[in-house]
């Protein structure tokens, strides 16, 4: 009886009088064509048979694709029916996603309360983007890993899992176009390729992440000559030279050759701290780039239209290769001769760090905004510089998708056709403070928490308590 209780939690649901539905000896799961490996994984996990073709029969579980079932905007494929009725259920919805979280509600409602109340659940999430960012440039995870929180993301209805996988510590993923700066320990190509597979099965995309022009230390040790280097000849740690032609290029080349490897609509480039951006002075502290920048851009110019230009760039040439560029905040500067693209979504972290802004300057300049607030959604190994790792109970009780800084939301609506999403992010800035397993598990109900409030931005009505004890019986 009641409402089936998953996580997360179901957006409404008619209850209606009858048995409802439990797994029983010799029910069926039907489901054929598109569906077919959706029916295969439901069967096999609720220990019921396979079928291709009905009728449905009491008892069973049919899975159906059926127009008019849906969600609104970006998420309307992800929207699903389930529904409970004469013995039997269906899984219904417009697009192959939906019926796979109308799967994992059932699987869910089965572990939690034995099966499925009488009646008809209509869900849908309320942002279409949601899921992790995973920093394995400073620490290197295995395949078999990361395909575990694959897994663990699609149980939560999560669809994205980012790819940090280049910084000064590190360059984690094989390369044929630029060997010279893989590190010893990283993933082969074939082991993406078997993630990216897992992924797309479970509905999920995987976004790459080659951060530039600063986090780039290791392209920078095996091409000493890109360094960034101020007036005084110091190296700017981790900061290519992008008055250099040659920068351009390296970073080009790798973009190019990793596109094709990842086949979903994003690639994430970075635009973070900038160490020349991060000066009191960048024009006296970096004459070079700041000669570089008027030789280009005219006379008013600044450093900051210099990057500006190399982010516009960088967006250029992944728009050619079919992807949409992706951006920190803090690569998106003011006031400059030069503007950022408004097609480039901006990646909402921190309003710390030298020319952040708040993210009601984005907003109000129409940009579209996810939302991975430091407050709440950094998970930063060894937690320095302030950072504590985030606890599933403050996410569920006081972040919303509109509390992108800080902890009060923005003032302007931030519906789900601007603020578009949010992740809960893994660091590595202390690589060793943590394991891989202790990484698992400190992420495991700050995740469950982020997948709620992205799905449903309402205040939830379970008590935290219940929320956790829940998480521990569905998943």
């Amino acid at each position: 009886a009641g409402v089936p209780r998953a996580i997360p939690a179901v957006r409404s649901a008619e209850s209606a009088p009858g048995p409802g539905w439990r797994p029983a000896d010799g029910a069926r799961v039907i489901a054929s064509g598109p569906l077919a490996d959706e029916g295969r994984r439901l069967a096999g996990e609720l220990h019921l048979q396979y079928a291709a073709a009905g009728p449905a029969r009491s008892g069973d579980v049919e899975l159906a694709l059926r127009p008019g079932v849906s969600g609104t905007g970006p998420a309307a494929a992800e929207g699903y029916e389930l529904t409970a009725r004469d013995g039997r259920v269906q899984v219904a919805s417009a697009g192959e996603p939906g019926v796979f979280y109308g799967t994992r509600t059932l699987l869910q409602a089965v572990r939690s309360g034995g099966g499925l109340p009488e009646g008809v659940v209509r869900d849908a999430p309320d942002r279409a983007q949601r899921g992790l960012h995973l920093d394995i440039a400073r620490k290197h995870f295995t395949a078999r890993w990361i395909e575990d929180r694959l897994r663990e993301l699609s149980a939560l209805k999560l669809n994205q899992l980012a790819l940090h996988f280049s910084d000064d510590q590190g360059f984690r993923i094989e390369s044929d176009s630029h060997p010279e700066i893989v590190s010893k320990q990283h993933l082969t190509k074939a082991e993406v390729r078997r993630i990216v597979a897992l992924a797309e099965s479970l509905h999920v995309t995987v976004i790459p992440e080659i951060d530039s022009p600063g986090h780039l230390g290791a392209v920078i040790a095996a091409h000493p000559t890109l360094q960034l280097r101020d007036a005084a000849g110091t190296a700017a740690r981790g900061a290519i030279d992008i008055a250099n032609a040659d920068s351009a290029r390296i970073v080009d080349d790798l973009l190019r050759e990793y596109a094709p490897l990842f086949p979903g609509p994003y690639f994430h480039l970075g635009a973070d701290e900038y160490r020349a951006l991060m000066a009191k002075n960048p024009e006296a502290s970096y004459p070079r780039l700041a000669a570089r920048a008027k030789e280009k851009y005219g006379p008013r110019a600044r450093v900051q239209d210099l990057a500006t230009g190399w982010l516009n760039d960088r967006a250029a040439v992944v728009r050619t290769l079919g992807k949409k560029a992706k951006a920190w905040n803090d690569g998106f500067f003011p006031g400059g001769v030069v503007t950022a693209n408004k097609d480039i979504e901006v990646e909402y972290w921190t309003g710390k760090e030298i020319g952040a802004r708040a993210p009601q300057d984005y907003l109000n300049e129409g940009r579209k905004l996810v939302n991975l607030n430091d407050e709440y959604l950094y998970y930063v190994l060894g937690q320095p510089n302030q950072f504590t790792y985030p606890t599933g109970q403050r996410i569920y009780e006081q972040w919303s998708p509109a509390v992108l800084r800080g902890t009060a939301p923005v003032p302007a609506p931030a519906g789900p056709d601007r603020v578009l999403g949010g992740r809960l992010a893994v660091w590595c800035d202390h690589a060793d403070a943590q394991t891989p397993q202790q990484v698992a598990s400190g992420i495991r109900l700050p995740l469950a928490a982020t997948a709620q409030r992205l799905w449903d931005a309402r205040r939830p009505t379970m008590p935290w308590r219940d929320f956790a004890s829940l998480d521990a019986r569905v998943r």
